[in-house]
């Protein structure tokens, strides 16, 4: 078969590249591909951080893609549609995450149908987590161009059928990274990162963003006691001072380590590998790129009851959901991972991750093919 596969790529940095280049990689394991990728994903004033590239730390796969989109301009969506289109493919895979992207995506979809070719786009989130009025019509649009889609958790095919209700879907959770290496010496991490070794370790982990909570996390440090220590690693979308003040004004900026930037793939092992517990005290969610990461690297997560968390997290056993969204939600959560057993938790993980790997999640778009 020949898949064609339009999304970002290298030279492409963050989640969603590698998550295109893990499939990818899947798919030509039996298959003929062809990545094609942005000549331009977003403008710059949509993008709040430093680049939207990859630098000489990131352990990205370097996938040979054929730049020929620009969101911006239409002429490009028509023409990208002609050249995926002459490649003959038998399936076209999409990502979609923002509502932004459905006009050049949705435009391309509805070409590429036009010629008989099954389009299936995988979906981060239909609705996002920062809504604007012009989401719901944009991707409602959007998923109508599509032959079928792929939901990673429970919240966002939901919206998805909200939306459009009689669309073909599979639901499959989010596959596992597994190219960030293996984890570290844990003594060594600790001491990398001059955390002090004799409390137990926190981390927060991603971009930092208003609905992920990171202010509530802040807030539990000083209910949670001096036992425990925060490392915040991540470049933030918008300022950072109010975080700044806040930590200062907790009592516990002594035990606060702030890494505010982009953690390359070479860094990753080091955080996960200090790390006891990963916390997702998210305000509103789908699924979690990081919680994969977590599970990659067995650190037990703890996440607040919002979107698809719970049934990635609590259910298979791989760590708690907060009863609430509030800092004395997490700081009465927490301590219970410690009570139970970490051990208990990370051989839950061990289990699961037989479960999540990329050979099954492409098999499921494959499947998911058959049945349209």
């Amino acid at each position: 078969m020949r898949i064609a596969y339009l999304s970002t790529f290298y030279p492409f940095r963050g989640g969603i590249a590698q998550f295109n280049a893990d499939l990818l990689e899947e798919f030509g394991k039996e298959h003929e591909v062809k990545a094609f990728t942005f000549t331009r994903q977003y403008p710059s004033f949509l993008f709040p951080g430093k680049t939207q590239y990859v630098t000489e730390k990131d352990n990205a796969k370097k996938v040979d893609s054929e730049a020929v989109l620009d969101t911006v301009n239409p002429f490009s969506w028509f023409s990208s549609a002609r050249k995926i289109a002459s490649w003959k493919p038998d399936l076209v895979v999409m990502k979609y995450w923002m509502s932004y992207l459905a006009p050049s995506l949705g435009t391309v979809a509805r070409l590429l149908r036009k010629r008989g070719i099954t389009v299936i786009t995988v979906l981060d989130n239909v609705i996002p987590h920062e809504a604007k009025f012009f989401d719901r019509p944009f991707s409602r649009w959007f998923l109508k161009q599509n032959s079928g889609c792929i939901a990673m958790s429970e919240a966002v095919l939901r919206d998805m059928l909200s939306l459009t209700p009689d669309k073909p879907y599979i639901l499959q959770p989010h596959p596992l990274y597994d190219h960030f290496g293996s984890r570290t010496d844990r003594t060594e991490a600790v001491r990398a990162l001059g955390l002090d070794p004799s409390l137990r370790t926190l981390l927060f982990f991603g971009l930092i963003r208003d609905y992920k909570g990171l202010d509530l996390l802040i807030d539990a440090m000083p209910l949670l006691g001096p036992g425990y220590q925060l490392v915040i690693a991540g470049e933030s979308y918008g300022s950072f001072d109010k975080y700044e003040a806040q930590i200062a004004a907790s009592g516990c900026a002594d035990r606060i380590k702030v890494f505010n930037r982009y953690i390359d793939d070479d860094e990753v092992p080091r955080f996960f590998s200090a790390a006891d517990i990963c916390v997702l005290p998210y305000k509103s969610a789908t699924q979690s790129g990081i919680t994969a990461i977590a599970l990659h690297f067995e650190v037990p997560v703890v996440a607040t009851p919002v979107g698809g968390l719970a049934e990635s997290i609590e259910r298979p056993g791989i760590g708690l959901m907060t009863p609430g969204i509030s800092a004395e939600s997490l700081a009465s959560t927490i301590p219970q991972l410690y009570e139970r057993g970490l051990e208990t938790f990370a051989a839950n993980i061990r289990s699961v991750k037989k479960e999540m790997t990329w050979s099954v999640f492409a098999g499921k778009i494959l499947l998911l093919k058959d049945k349209i």
